[in-house]
């Protein structure tokens, strides 16, 4: 494997893993407005939050895999 590769497989495993930790960050704020929405009587969209969080958790859990890819321990 050339240096350039290597170069490139280690530039993806720190983007894969910038897009982890972003989506969390993400996943804590969504969390707390699903409450405040709850707390509102916004139900419905108290719903639909923890529906992306679900989906943004799904998206973390093929990344992860993607990662464990390039970089198995």
């Amino acid at each position: 494997m050339g240096g350039r590769e290597m170069d490139q497989k280690k530039k993806l495993s720190v983007v894969i893993e910038h897009w982890i930790e972003h989506n969390e960050a993400h996943m804590n704020e969504y969390k707390k407005w699903a409450h405040t929405a709850g707390e509102l009587g916004l139900d419905s969209v108290k719903v639909e939050i923890e529906g992306a969080m679900q989906k943004i958790s799904q998206s973390n859990q093929h990344l992860g895999r993607a990662l464990k890819m390039i970089t198995p321990s």
